[in-house]
């Protein structure tokens, strides 16, 4: 199995900034893709970032300029800094990951989430 545990969430008000981090665990062999998604209630879950073992990164539009992923693939980790919040970025965020695990001798495919960590700015 493959844990995904996600911290750095909390309230900032607009205007001020976040660092999440999402650190991958369990019978890992590499890992391809990670990425950050965001659900708001009533809402769809909706990509807000993604970032690739050979470093693409990809953004959605609303967040182009203020927020960055990286990763520190020696550590299975993926980080999201964001920057310029305002009250639309209020949402439950979920860090994603599709690779490889070890399982009965074999490589498998994985894709993981993780619980989920809450971010919510004020105006």
């Amino acid at each position: 199995q493959v844990q995904l545990v996600e911290s750095g969430g909390g309230l900032v008000q607009a205007g001020g900034s976040l660092r999440l981090s999402c650190a991958a665990s369990g019978s890992i062999v590499s890992i391809n893709t990670m990425g950050w998604y965001r659900q708001s209630p009533g809402k769809q879950r909706d990509l807000v970032a993604s970032i690739q073992r050979g470093g693409n990164r990809n953004y959605a539009d609303s967040v182009k300029g203020r927020f960055t992923i990286s990763r520190d693939s020696a550590k299975n980790t993926a980080y999201l800094q964001m920057n310029s919040l305002n009250p639309d970025d209020t949402a439950t965020y979920y860090c994603n990951a599709v690779g490889l695990r070890r399982e009965f001798g074999r490589n498998e495919e994985f894709r993981a989430w993780g619980q989920g960590t809450q971010v919510t700015v004020s105006s």
